[in-house]
């Protein structure tokens, strides 16, 4: 299998999206779960740039790589200087690390009209600067910027920066499509000719300003090119970056080639998360391969088929990808995906059964009160275990009361006061919060915490709500659907009632009761 070299750039590319800051720990978290995960390369920031990149640098020497080499990333030497003189140059060696990757200019627009030099002195800044790293020993990766626009501009030119790097002794050529407007076939045809022209080894860096950047980096392999730069769920500046939880399984599970350990790739999904996560964004459940919908199957035919064959529907095995099929709940899905969904629970169960009727008779009450659960499959299965007797619950919820005041004192306008009971233990507890929502949920935790320490884990990433008859103004029945999810997953959990408050607190109970009843089973497991 040919080894294709994937280079994270998750920590600089994915920092530069809006609305994402990593601090040093959550920078060094996500260290850990890429090298788990098994990637080559993982370009960490610029170390010159500001302290606390600075501060990653020294602590992640620390820390010992599996399988992942730690690149330090920065330009050439400033045009009419000298390499060794370069202020840039002198924080990338300081950082310590073995490999480095440098960026220079090779559209010669760019040269002329933003750096503002000639084109030979271009050449220089790139050769001075790769030989000055290698003379201290290091790896030297080369991004030879806006490649592709430079190369329909100028092809002559646009090589002759990649062959000036590779005679200085870049390691590796990456080929970058910085404004993100190629297709493939372009993509494909350069790479093809750049692998004929030079022997040094090739690498993709694409952009996804026309959402060609998966396509185009996988073209690029195609065409010749065995190091692929990304990020992971694809996060970036614009529109991000080619996403590197689509290229890498495209790459080896489809075509064949060689990126990460074969046994590794069931983490893929549970990283796609917990990057999600430390980036506090919500986590994209479109995204092939590692979204909660992307295995996730509603029409009755589909659904019959996919029982039959997952290959009918499915690609690839969810498994393989670490993550999981999702018969939703549906009024298409049909009575036999109801059946399979209670035989997970008991498998003992046919159509005819007494409990299984009392199932279908509970369900059909509580869509009638207003209840949906094709989103909201871990309340279902709640419901379900509660009918046939195969749910202990972990704690009693007593009552609740919440006030609000406004105007709020910084951002807190909401008090509650809850009581629940564990086992013959009660447990009367408050909290503030933004809001009355967020002030329950801070008090339940607040109150079961010191049961069920899990609880810490849980984060609330969703919060919807739905008017069911808005004819009935004010007094209207609302249905709230509050997604969670930890480091592992996440689960969707539903609440229905005419007051808002009290809807809610019924879909935060079901969250952390679904969530300490995964927990139990995995324990016995």
């Amino acid at each position: 299998m040919t080894k294709i070299h994937l280079f994270d750039s998750t920590l600089r590319d994915g920092a530069q999206a809006q609305g994402i800051s990593y601090s040093v720990e959550d920078k060094l978290k996500i260290v850990a779960a890429l090298d788990k995960l098994g990637v080559s390369y993982i370009e960490a920031g610029n170390p010159g740039s500001n302290p606390k990149d600075m501060e990653f640098f020294r602590r992640v020497a620390e820390i010992e790589l599996k399988h992942a080499r730690i690149i330090a990333f920065g330009a050439t030497r400033k045009v009419g200087s000298q390499a060794a003189q370069d202020k840039n140059l002198q924080s990338l060696l300081a950082a310590g690390t073995d490999a480095l990757c440098i960026f220079g200019k090779s559209w010669d627009y760019q040269v002329t009209d933003i750096l503002r030099t000639t084109l030979e002195e271009n050449l220089a800044m790139i050769g001075d600067t790769i030989r000055h790293l290698k003379s201290h020993g290091k790896e030297v990766i080369f991004d030879a910027e806006h490649f592709f626009d430079g190369y329909k501009a100028n092809p002559d030119y646009s090589l002759q920066v990649l062959k000036a790097a590779a005679e200085a002794g870049a390691d590796c050529l990456v080929l970058c499509d910085t404004n993100g407007g190629s297709f493939p076939g372009e993509i494909y045809a350069i790479t093809q000719m750049v692998r004929q022209e030079v022997k040094t080894a090739i690498g993709i860096h694409c952009h996804n300003d026309s959402e060609m950047a998966v396509a185009n980096s996988i073209l690029a392999v195609q065409a010749g090119a065995s190091h692929v730069q990304g990020t992971i769920n694809g996060i970036g500046e614009r529109c991000g970056n080619a996403n590197l939880c689509s290229i890498l399984p495209n790459l080896q599970l489809k075509l064949g080639f060689s990126c990460i350990p074969a046994e590794n790739m069931a983490q893929l999904t549970a990283v796609a998360r917990y990057v999600s996560e430390i980036a506090n964004v919500t986590h994209n459940e479109k995204a092939p391969y590692v979204g909660n919908d992307a295995f996730a199957h509603k029409g009755g035919m589909h659904i019959d088929a996919v029982h039959k064959n997952p290959l009918s529907y499915e690609h690839v095995q969810p498994e393989s990808v670490g993550n999981t099929r999702h018969i939703l709940m549906s009024e298409v899905a049909g009575r036999s995906t109801l059946l399979a969904r209670i035989n997970a629970i008991d498998p003992t169960l046919g159509k005819d059964s007494p409990q299984t009727q009392k199932v279908l008779d509970r369900l059909k009450e509580l869509e009638h009160e207003g209840y949906q659960f094709e989103t909201a499959e871990s309340s279902f299965e709640l419901v379900v275990r509660k009918e046939l007797g195969k749910y202990r619950p972990f704690f009693e919820r007593k009552d609740f009361k919440v006030i609000v005041n406004e105007p709020s004192a910084n951002g807190i306008n909401s008090s509650a006061m809850i009581k629940i009971a564990v086992g013959q233990q009660e447990e009367i507890t408050a909290a503030e919060g933004d809001g009355p929502v967020n002030a329950l949920d801070k008090a339940m935790r607040k109150a079961l915490e010191r049961f069920y320490p899990a609880i810490a884990e849980i984060k609330l990433t969703d919060y919807k709500v739905r008017v069911l008859d808005s004819d009935k103004a004010s007094a209207a029945k609302v249905r709230v659907l509050i997604e969670s999810s930890d480091h592992e997953t996440s689960w969707t959990t539903i609440g229905v009632s005419t007051d808002i408050i009290d809807a809610s607190w019924r879909a935060l109970v079901d969250a952390v009761e679904y969530k300490l009843l995964r927990d139990q089973e995995k324990a016995v497991q």
